[in-house]
């Protein structure tokens, strides 16, 4: 999982990163302790940083992203990491563009933690009211006029770098002004479905989700096949119907034919009883006439 966090100053993405990083393993990467790790480790690209910064000079960003080159190779960069602080420009987001182009690697998102600027500003001055009200000195870097000069600064240098992630379908945005805890989930869940967490990042809810998934696919499947199922039915019971019918008119035909035959039957054994009867009667009478002539 290789991520970019986007916000302004108080959006809340040291919070996050931090938290990102003790859940799933991943490294950090600030562009500060970067370069003091390099100066301090002596590579020809830390040397180059200390010569630079002995002179009072910014770090040129070909030196930054080379720094950067050198880090993600190490072995607890290699199965993802957080930049912290870079890419600050677009030119700097070109440069690791390239640099992730050459090492065969892609940036799975860069999540933007959309704050209220007016709503971060009344927090910086509550909290500035509180540490005086405790008699503690405010830190320089945790005023309204420090912060106003910072978010200044953020929306002519950094805020540009939004509509290039849009461009290239890499950006998430999230309510920052959310609970931390909610923020925390908004940016799982998305991960999730992009399929930058793996699976077992998060095992805890897996089994649930896949007995989820399962059984939503079973009542999908259920569905059509009960609706197919009801004029299937339908269909078979007109089937045997029919197949029924021509049996039962066959049926009655053999009735109809053995009704018929024994009524024939027995009309002509009533037509030989009357014509027996008749016979019977003619040869009473002749013996009847033949008793009178004696």
């Amino acid at each position: 999982m290789r991520l970019i966090l986007l916000g302004p100053p108080g959006s809340g993405k040291g919070t996050q990163a931090q938290r990102l990083v003790h859940k799933h393993g991943i490294v950090q990467l600030s562009t500060g302790e970067m370069l003091r790790a390099a100066v301090a480790a002596g590579t020809p690209v830390g040397l180059q940083a200390k010569e630079i910064m002995a002179n009072g000079g910014l770090v040129p960003d070909e030196v930054v992203v080379g720094i950067i080159a050198d880090r993600i190779e190490e072995p607890d960069a290699k199965k993802g990491f957080i930049l912290d602080g870079f890419p600050r420009t677009v030119p700097q987001a070109e440069a690791l563009d390239d640099l992730l182009r050459k090492k065969h690697l892609k940036l799975d998102a860069v999540v933007e933690l959309r704050v209220n600027e007016s709503a971060l500003l009344a927090r910086v001055e509550k909290r500035a009211e509180e540490t005086r009200a405790r008699g503690e000195e405010v830190r320089l870097d945790d005023t309204p006029e420090v912060l106003t000069k910072r978010l200044a600064q953020y929306r002519s240098l950094t805020e540009p770098l939004i509509h290039y992630y849009s461009e290239r379908r890499k950006l998430l945005t999230v309510d920052g002004m959310m609970t931390i805890e909610h923020v925390t989930r908004e940016i799982n869940r998305i991960l999730t479905a992009l399929g930058a967490l793996e699976p077992k990042d998060h095992e805890d809810h897996a089994p649930k989700a896949a007995k989820k998934a399962a059984k939503a696919a079973m009542k999908a499947s259920k569905k059509p096949a009960r609706k197919a199922a009801k004029p299937a039915k339908k269909a078979a019971k007109s089937a045997r119907k029919a197949a029924k019918a021509p049996s039962k008119a066959n049926a009655a035909k053999k009735t109809v034919k053995k009704a018929a035959k024994k009524a024939v039957k027995k009309a002509a054994r009533a037509a030989k009883a009357r014509k027996g009867a008749k016979t019977a009667k003619k040869a009473a009478k002749k013996l009847t006439k033949k008793r009178a002539k004696r």
